[in-house]
């Protein structure tokens, strides 16, 4: 799926933010200069790639200057010397900038089990570094070159007062709730210190990129960190905001690129005992390999939809079901916006509209609306649907 948005909403520059990159066949290498303050959330998975590993140590004093990605190999389970690798890399960028090599994050995304070959990092690291820039072309270079299966790149920015948030992601498989595998990098110029960016990151993504599937796999190398420059003052509550609604869009752009998807999913749940059972119904029809497989096919079989919610464990009364279909727009992402619906279960009862169901799940988007009728818990994850691609895709990943 090609998602369709306005550049009126897209804005990628933020003060005190240079980047570059190179996309080549087998990979690609890109670098961010900037210098400020910086938070992270990583991996859940227990095999940490050697990035992961040294950027957890790299900014755990809140500061950085730089961001050196390379995409095509994830560095991830090659013992030491991947660990060595992923230094070299700092090493090679803090040499550059002048500054500590601690204060280098390193991120790497790609196929699992294999060394890095540092001369072809070398290479590429000496043709990206002198383009280091602030415009659009700079920014869309860098967001290329991070990208592996990725059918587009994935960039969004919004303003927060006088400050603006950007950011970019990569991500299409291996995309599963739990620290979503991908990579993301979120900048703002608004001034906040490294503990008030712990906190606005780690809600965000809670609310978005923990709330997202493809295939529920979680890999080896996630990261998302949050950049601040400290350019311009800023109110913390509105930037909350703006960090919440980038990490929304690059988010869905995330499972409407996975990886053979035809249609995005939105699932909304309210009614629930609380949040946590709403988010644990709503994860389960997301993941459900039947409820995918009935969206990609147009079938609007709904008794899939409730096998997943039973079988989450949540507590249910007298379900409500309706559908929905729409084309997708940034501005809905993650959001309940009164539409047209097509009701099939009113309080556990089928009402028909069978027709009308198929059509809505024919759509771009399907957003499927659950009360559960048990209390005011309320949650949203996106999917998507599960194609004849994907397995074909992930059946010749390295052949």
């Amino acid at each position: 799926m090609i998602l369709k948005y306005s550049t009126d909403y897209l804005v990628t520059h933020v003060s005190g933010v240079e980047c570059s990159g190179v996309r080549i066949k087998g990979g690609g290498l890109g670098l961010v200069r900037c210098s400020g303050n910086v938070a992270g959330v990583f991996t859940r998975n227990k095999f940490r790639a050697a990035p992961v590993i040294v950027t957890q140590e790299h900014i755990s004093d809140g500061h950085i200057e730089g961001i050196i990605v390379n995409s095509g190999n994830a560095n991830a389970c090659t013992g030491e010397k991947g660990l060595e690798n992923a230094r070299k890399m700092a090493k090679m960028y803090a040499e550059k900038l002048g500054c500590d090599k601690r204060d280098i994050a390193v991120s790497s995304t790609g196929v699992i089990g294999v060394q890095l070959d540092m001369d072809w990092i070398e290479n590429l690291f000496n043709a990206v570094y002198p383009k280091l820039g602030s415009g659009e072309e700079s920014a869309w270079s860098f967001a290329k070159a991070i990208t592996t299966t990725d059918a587009f790149t994935k960039q969004w920015g919004v303003k927060a007062g006088d400050c603006v948030v950007a950011g970019v992601a990569k991500g299409a498989g291996m995309i599963a709730p739990n620290m979503a595998t991908m990579l993301s990098f979120i900048f703002t110029d608004a001034r906040l210190e490294a503990d008030e960016l712990e906190d606005v990151l780690r809600s965000a993504v809670s609310k978005t990129f923990n709330s997202i599937t493809v295939d529920g796999d979680t890999s080896t190398n996630d990261t998302v960190l949050l950049v601040s420059t400290g350019k311009k003052k800023a109110d913390v509550g509105r930037v909350r905001k703006a960090v919440t609604r980038v990490c929304s869009v690059l988010a869905e752009m995330i499972v409407a690129d996975g990886e053979g998807a035809t249609k995005l999913m939105r699932i909304f749940i309210k009614g629930a005992r609380d949040d946590e059972e709403a988010y644990r119904a709503a994860r389960a029809i997301a993941s459900s390999l039947l409820v995918k497989t009935a969206v990609y096919g147009g079938d609007p079989n709904w008794g899939r939809i409730i096998a997943a919610i039973g079988y989450s464990g949540v507590e249910v009364g007298e379900v409500t079901l309706e559908l929905c279909g729409k084309e997708w727009r940034a501005e809905e992402a993650f959001l309940d916006v009164e539409a047209k619906r097509v009701r099939i279960l009113d309080r556990g009862v089928e009402v028909g509209n069978r027709d009308k169901a198929r059509k809505a799940m024919c759509s771009e988007v399907v957003e499927i609306h659950v009360d559960l009728g048990v209390g005011d818990g309320k949650a949203c994850v996106a999917g998507c649907d599960l194609s004849h691609d994907y397995v074909k895709l992930n059946s010749e990943y390295t052949t």
